[in-house]
């Protein structure tokens, strides 16, 4: 068992780091709200900190779950960041989806401490953080990952090493490129099921076990029909993530015409003041409510 320290207690780190206190380790975490953090001790065992430094201190891991690249900044070199405070030979591990140019960044500081540095985004959602499922995408050096890949687990299904600093950013991107797709698909094949005047439940149950299937038909597409969208993984999010997407492509000559289509799709809704809607919502811009 490992001493760690997690920081971001939002939808997805409140349970990861629970996960990590189940397992056995010892956790102190660390919050902006410091609201959540007391709300965290409740019902798990650990320490709440002041600020990213003091959780950190100390640690032989350092596990980062925030918002987009400034927030990583902020709790990591800038201030009273944590790798300022971590021992030479400790691990910070950030489960952020940021840019490959701020997992960079933050490599290299990290490289400058004597500290090693995984990039480790997730999938799953906040139905996987909470059940431990989470699938971790991580870049970085092998051995680091080596050291690291037992602790990862205690909230993780599947743990995969992708190469070298930035590879597991890079490998979130196109996780979040294909699901884009999946959902606009999914939607205009549901909104076009209803037109047709099939019942739309009967429909995925017939399609469901092809070539059509997907993650997102098996969990999403009866509460889509349902006009049901407070599913976690918010619009706003999405559209923060495949602004990292298109802005990659650029750098590296990638052609990423549905994904930026579907990207204007998500500005609509938040243009509409529908960004907390989870992202299966591109089905009310493709479909019009049954009359009568």
């Amino acid at each position: 068992m490992a001493k760690v320290a997690f920081i971001g207690l939002g939808v997805m780190g409140f349970p990861m780091a629970g996960h990590l206190a189940a397992k056995g380790h010892e956790v102190t975490v660390y919050n902006r709200n410091p609201a959540r953090g007391a709300l965290w001790l409740k019902s798990h065992k650990g320490v709440v900190a002041t600020t990213p430094a003091d959780a950190a201190r100390g640690a032989e891991f350092v596990f980062t779950c925030v918002g987009n690249d400034q927030d990583l900044y902020q709790v990591t070199i800038e201030g009273d960041g944590a790798l300022f405070a971590m021992e030479k030979g400790a691990v910070l591990i950030d489960n952020t989806t940021v840019s490959r140019t701020a997992a960079l960044r933050v490599f290299a500081a990290a490289k400058d401490q004597g500290v090693a540095f995984l990039d480790a985004p997730v999938s799953g959602g906040q139905a996987g953080a909470e059940g431990g499922r989470l699938t971790v995408m991580v870049g970085g050096s092998e051995d680091t990952f080596k050291r690291g890949e037992a602790v990862i687990a205690a909230y993780a299904k599947t743990v995969r090493y992708m190469g070298p600093p930035g590879a597991g950013q890079l490998t979130k991107m196109v996780n979040q490129i294909c699901i884009a797709g999946l959902v606009q698909a999914l939607s205009e094949g549901l909104a076009f099921a209803e037109r047709a005047g099939l019942n739309g439940e009967h429909v995925i149950e017939a399609i469901c076990g092809g070539a059509a299937q997907s993650w997102q038909m098996d969990n999403r597409g009866k509460t889509m029909l349902a006009r049901k969208f407070d599913f976690g993984f918010a619009v706003d999010l999405m559209r923060k993530d495949l602004a990292i997407c298109i802005d990659e492509a650029k750098r590296n000559g990638s052609q990423l015409p549905v994904t930026q289509l579907v990207d204007s799709f998500y500005a609509k809704l938040q243009q509409r003041g529908e960004g907390r809607l989870d992202t299966s919502s591109l089905m009310l811009l493709v479909a019009s409510e049954r009359k009568g």
